[in-house]
């Protein structure tokens, strides 16, 4: 004769036995008196010596299963006397045919299907058969290969980096349901994997599935792990030069425990983040400078070579006539953006471009500025450039202004843009392309004594 057992714990067997969560477990039977779990099956107030009950998954709007395909007959069977309930299986008779399960249980449908091409797929097929078992509250498993669960995790900014938690589950060890359904579905443990984990599972109940290529971190994993030692939770952290796992936790845990083991990785994960963040934004403000450096030479060989080419027009302008000499003289006056003016006299038989290379030669270059007549407003840069001063009504004297012209009027200009904005494009992309050689190389994997 052993102690009767509560009404949670057959609950708890129940679970066990139809992968229906105690919290998703809809009952019908149980005696008015039964609203405490903790109270045993002899107090409850059930019939004896048999007692009838039903049970069926609550139900949810994420689920569609039907729900009389799962409910399950239990029938509670107790002794002659009455007073407690006897262990079964001491008398040979089979845990299955004590709550009624016999040839009518649910059998599983596989968590993954085997052989599968598409790990995407594979993964998706993961995830629902996962909420059909134990519900919606669970991590989010990352859709893709490993791989792509690496990068995810480990490559981007400093900032932004996770942890990588590897979930290897298999339905043939005892363990897998009670892991499941109270550690991996326990709130906080879904929160705090959401938070600070990119979580990736796979399942390797199947041979198929076992012999699929995934690095040397998981294959070594299933290889020195016991069936009975599923199923397995995996902490890795990505390094510069390899991936360490940090832990391997089993499935004979607590949430506690789990919880623990969790916090405790992200602390070794936050030391080495901080040092990687200080390490980037040292690097980012060193390319800044740099950055800035090579803008700084740029303007001054640019302005190195606009100072040539005003230099040059001005010693190729011819002399200023005298005011006194007997050719026509035209006298022009030019106020430029900034206020001042520039004076000359020129010769009435002087070309516009005369004018122009003078104006230019002052840091004003036609293609840039608009060289304007004030009343009535004529815009000179306009005019045939073969023309003379005569022809174009500026004799014997004009008073005329600079005006800028707008970035999109000057093809020079926008071709000088362009190729500037390339050139600094393909250099960056150069250095990208170095940086990602050095980060994207393929990573070690580095065990963890367990």
């Amino acid at each position: 004769m052993v102690e009767s057992p509560t009404s949670a714990e057959v609950k708890r067997n129940i679970s066990d036995l139809t992968n229906i969560p105690v919290r998703h477990q809809q009952w019908d039977g149980w005696p008015a008196s039964a609203s405490d779990d903790s109270m045993t099956l002899a107090s409850s107030g059930i019939s004896y010596p048999c007692h009838h009950l039903t049970v069926c998954r609550r139900s949810s709007p994420a689920l569609t299963v039907d729900q009389t395909d799962e409910c399950t007959d239990v029938h509670m069977v107790s002794d002659s006397e009455g007073d407690d309930f006897e262990d079964a299986p001491e008398f040979g008779v089979d845990e299955s045919e004590i709550f009624g399960m016999g040839s009518s249980s649910c059998r599983k449908s596989p968590m993954m299907p085997e052989n599968s091409e598409n790990e995407g797929d594979a993964l998706l097929h993961f995830t629902a058969e996962f909420s059909r078992r134990y519900g919606d509250c669970h991590p989010v498993f990352y859709i893709g290969s490993l791989e792509a669960a690496s990068q995810e995790a480990f490559y981007g900014k400093a900032r932004d980096r996770k942890l990588l938690a590897i979930y290897l589950h298999n339905d043939e060890s005892v363990l897998s349901n009670v892991f499941c359904s109270q550690m991996m579905c326990a709130d906080s443990i879904v929160s705090y994997l959401s938070q600070n984990f990119i979580t990736w599972a796979w399942d390797v109940t199947k041979e198929a599935n076992k012999a699929r290529h995934f690095g040397s971190v998981v294959a070594q994993t299933i290889r020195t792990y016991k069936t009975d030692q599923f199923p397995l939770l995996l902490i890795v952290m990505g390094k510069r030069t390899s991936n360490e796992v940090l832990n391997v936790i089993q499935g004979n845990t607590t949430v506690d425990e789990l919880m623990m083991r969790l916090m405790g990785a992200m602390e070794i994960f936050t030391a080495q983040q901080q040092e990687d963040i200080k390490d980037e934004d040292e690097r980012e403000a060193r390319e800044m400078v740099k950055r800035e450096q090579d803008e700084a030479y740029r303007l001054s060989l640019e302005a190195d070579r606009k100072k040539a080419i005003r230099l040059s027009l001005e010693q190729a302008l011819p002399p200023e006539p005298k005011e006194e000499g007997g050719e026509p003289i035209s006298k022009l006056r030019i106020r430029t953006p900034s206020g001042e003016f520039l004076e000359r006299r020129f010769l009435g038989s002087c070309k516009l471009q005369v004018l122009f290379d003078f104006v230019a030669s002052k840091g004003y270059p036609s293609d840039e500025f608009k060289l304007l007549t004030t009343f009535p407003r004529r815009n000179i840069t306009q005019l045939d450039p073969a023309w003379s001063l005569v022809e174009a009504k500026l004799f014997p004297q004009e008073t005329l202004f600079l005006e800028a012209k707008e970035i999109g009027c000057s093809p020079r200009i926008i071709l000088s843009l362009a190729c500037s904005l390339l050139s600094r494009v393909h250099a960056l992309k150069k250095e990208q392309a170095l940086e990602d050689s050095i980060a994207l190389q393929s990573p070690t994997w580095s065990g963890c004594d367990i």
